[in-house]
C-alpha cells in the first residue's frame, strides 16, 4: 500500500516513515512539509540524517496525493480539513490523528467523509480505545449517582487544551449516560464557582515537562471511587496505531471511521 507522510518533519513523522519502511505491506509514496519549510526540495533519508532514498520532501500536496493510496496525517485542524477534502477528490484514504478541532472543522470532515475514506482518532493507541469502551459501559452502569471526572497530562508543547483523548473519553461517557456531551461538559473551574452540578463532566489539563500523554477517567460517588488510567510511556504506539488505520482502510467504503471500527470493538 502507498503511503505518503504529511508533516514528514515532525517527531510523529518521522516515526511514521521509520515504521512504514519496516513494514512489509507498505511503501512510503511521498513526504509533505509546508511551504517554506527547510526541507522542501530534499531528499527525504538525508533531511532524516540517513542516505538517500529516492523520496523528495514537497509542499505541494496535488504530487504526494496522486502518488498514494493513502495520507497519514498528525498536523494541524487548518491544514488537516483542507487535506480531507484533497484526499476525498483525489480518492486517496486519510488517517487523522490531528486534534483541536472546532465544531465547524468536524462538519467538514464529516462532509469529506461522504465521498471520501477517513479514519479520524483523538488517540490511535489500542489501550485508549480499550478505556474509551470500558469508560462508556461503566457510565452506563453507574448513572447519575457518580460524578466524572476527566484528567489528562501532556508535554509542555501540546497547543490544545483538553486533549482530543480526553475528549473521547468524555463523549464515551456523555454516551453511556444517554446525554450529549457538549451539555453536560464542565471545561473551566475558577474562583467562587459553587457547588458541582449534577451530571457534569469535568475536564482537567496538565501541561508541562515531557508527558507523553496520562489518562485518567475518575467515578466519584459517595464512600467509593473509580478510576480508570491510560499511560502512554512511547510516542511510537500513536504511529503504529495509525499505520494499522491506514492499512485497514485498504478495500473500505466511503466513510468517516473511528479506532474502535478498525479494532473492531
Amino acid at each position: 500500500m502507498r503511503m505518503a507522510v504529511m508533516g514528514a518533519s515532525g517527531r510523529m513523522g518521522q516515526m511514521l516513515v521509520r515504521l512504514i519502511d519496516e513494514s512489509d505491506q507498505a511503501t512510503l509514496s511521498g513526504a509533505v512539509e509546508r511551504a517554506g519549510h527547510d526541507w522542501i526540495g530534499r531528499d527525504l533519508g538525508q533531511a532524516m540524517g540517513g542516505a538517500a532514498r529516492g523520496v523528495v520532501v514537497t509542499d505541494d500536496v496535488a504530487v504526494a496525493l496522486a502518488a498514494s493510496d493513502v495520507i497519514i496525517d498528525f498536523t494541524s485542524p487548518a491544514v488537516t480539513v483542507a487535506l480531507a477534502q484533497a484526499a476525498a477528490a483525489a480518492g486517496v484514504a486519510h488517517v487523522i490523528g490531528t486534534t483541536g478541532f472546532s465544531d465547524a472543522d468536524l462538519a467538514e470532515i464529516a462532509q469529506a467523509g461522504q465521498t471520501g475514506r477517513i479514519v479520524r482518532a483523538g488517540n490511535m493507541s489500542l489501550g485508549v480505545n480499550l478505556l474509551v469502551t470500558l469508560t462508556q459501559q461503566v457510565a452506563a452502569a453507574l448513572g447519575a449517582d457518580y460524578d466524572i471526572e476527566i484528567v489528562e497530562a501532556h508535554h509542555r508543547h501540546k497547543v490544545d487544551a483538553p486533549s482530543g483523548t480526553a475528549l473521547m473519553l468524555g463523549e464515551a461517557a456523555a454516551a453511556g449516560r444517554g446525554v450529549a456531551l457538549s451539555d453536560v461538559a464542565d471545561r473551566g473551574r475558577d474562583g467562587i464557582t459553587g457547588a458541582r452540578v449534577g451530571g457534569a463532566i469535568g475536564f482537567h489539563a496538565i501541561r508541562g515537562g515531557d508527558f507523553i500523554g496520562e489518562h485518567d477517567v475518575i467515578f466519584a460517588g459517595a464512600g467509593e471511587r473509580i478510576t480508570l488510567r491510560h499511560v502512554a510511556s512511547d510516542r511510537a504506539l500513536f504511529a503504529r496505531g495509525a499505520l494499522k488505520a491506514a492499512l485497514w482502510l485498504e478495500g473500505q467504503g466511503p466513510g468517516e471511521y473511528s479506532m474502535l471500527d478498525v479494532l473492531g470493538l
